[in-house]
């Protein structure tokens, strides 16, 4: 495996800091994280062939999906702009000898260093809402568009324009005028900024409106997106712990997520939300 860390991307210092901060690696592992990581994955399966590919985790961070992917006997490479990420995706990528990761780099979105039409699945799992401006946004969505094989998908995920304002009314975030900020802007504009020093009020980034996402999908030239919400409502379950290591009660949580994950009245209710478009044959 190559891995290959050059100088530092110019991330915003805010976003550096915040994964400097917080565990992104065991994020999808805890609590609500668990729903979000299964239901992607899940997702993601319906469309895989089942013969090898070649796969652009694009803002792969520690390597969860990418490392996944490769168990599956796919050829993954994984780009992230956060080096300690880059040296968890190598650790993660070791500890599964028999099928590791092609290749881990340090690198960015909206250039993206593999040829034309060289690749079969281009993951943009977090690069959309990091990229708060529009012109970014398709920049990158034009690359992965650039690298993909004729009838290519992508899988993009974003987050929901409505996040932080139903996070904080079940975690009792509302209570903090600053928060309450917060939440302002983000249902006026999807620009979310945190000028606090609390990281669970996450860090600098863009929420979607699910046409958005639509949107500047097509207008980086795939055909039009299959939107699935991906936790639901299940994310702001109380007692959500509980409800995941109860075989019967999750049954039941994920029975009710997948019945409404195309309901576009519900759309917005989900923490993030998946689509999935094809490059034109």
């Amino acid at each position: 495996m190559r891995l290959h860390i050059s100088r530092s991307l110019q991330l915003p210092s805010e976003i550096r800091k915040h994964y400097d901060t917080v565990q992104e690696r065991s994020r999808l592992f805890t609590q609500a994280g668990q729903l979000e990581f299964y239901r992607t994955k899940e997702l993601i399966s319906r469309y895989l062939p089942r013969k090898p590919i070649t796969v652009l985790d694009i803002g792969g961070g520690p390597g969860a999906y990418a490392c996944w992917l490769a168990k599956l006997g796919h050829t993954v490479h994984l780009v992230d702009p956060v080096p300690v990420h880059l040296e968890q995706a190598k650790r993660a990528s070791n500890a599964q000898p028999d099928r590791p990761l092609a290749s881990v780099t340090l690198g960015d979105a909206r250039t993206l260093k593999f040829g034309t039409k060289s690749s079969d699945v281009v993951l943009l799992l977090g690069p959309l809402y990091h990229l708060i401006r529009k012109r970014d946004r398709i920049r990158s969505l034009s690359e992965a568009f650039r690298t993909l094989k004729r009838g290519g998908l992508l899988f993009a995920a974003a987050i929901s324009r409505s996040a932080s304002a139903l996070d904080g009314l079940f975690r009792g975030f509302m209570e903090d005028p600053a928060f309450f900020r917060i939440v302002r802007r983000d249902l006026r504009s999807g620009q979310h900024r945190n000028p606090t020093d609390r990281p669970e009020y996450f860090t600098t980034a863009f929420f979607h409106h699910p046409n958005e996402l639509k949107d500047e999908i097509r207008e980086a030239g795939f055909e039009t997106p299959h939107l699935y919400a991906i936790e639901g409502p299940g994310w702001l379950l109380t007692n959500f712990k509980k409800v995941w290591h109860d075989p019967v009660l999750r049954g039941r949580l994920l029975t009710i997520v997948k019945a409404t994950e195309t309901e576009p009245a519900l759309m917005g209710q989900s923490a993030h939300i998946l689509a999935v478009a094809r490059k034109k044959q």
